[in-house]
């Protein structure tokens, strides 16, 4: 898993899989067992069980408490951009001429 994290990380996931003769959709499953705790005191190689429902529920709230930490993240980075995007335009409207706009006929 660590070694597939990794090649992910530099954009070689694909690569590591076709390596390995791996899937996509085992690397997911063994993430769900490594989440739910399964895999925790283990030998490499022993057989695992399915995940029991505190389990399944464990990694689904990890995955979830993980994607929202993401958008948080985001979330307060778009945030940070637009209040100094805002003083720009403050500074900028501040310095500039008070001038009146031309009048129509």
């Amino acid at each position: 898993m660590a070694a597939y994290d990794l090649a992910c990380r530099d954009g070689q996931g694909g690569g590591y899989l076709r390596r390995e003769g791996l899937y996509s959709s085992q690397m997911t499953e063994w993430r769900k067992l490594r989440d739910g705790g399964v895999l925790e005191g283990r030998e490499p190689g022993a057989k695992v069980g399915r995940l029991s429902a505190e389990q399944a529920e464990i990694a689904r709230l990890r995955g979830q408490l993980s994607k929202a930490e993401r958008r948080l993240a985001r979330t307060e980075v778009a945030l940070d951009i637009m209040g100094k995007a805002h003083a720009l335009l403050e500074e900028i409207s501040e310095s500039a001429p008070d001038e009146q706009p031309p009048k129509r006929r």
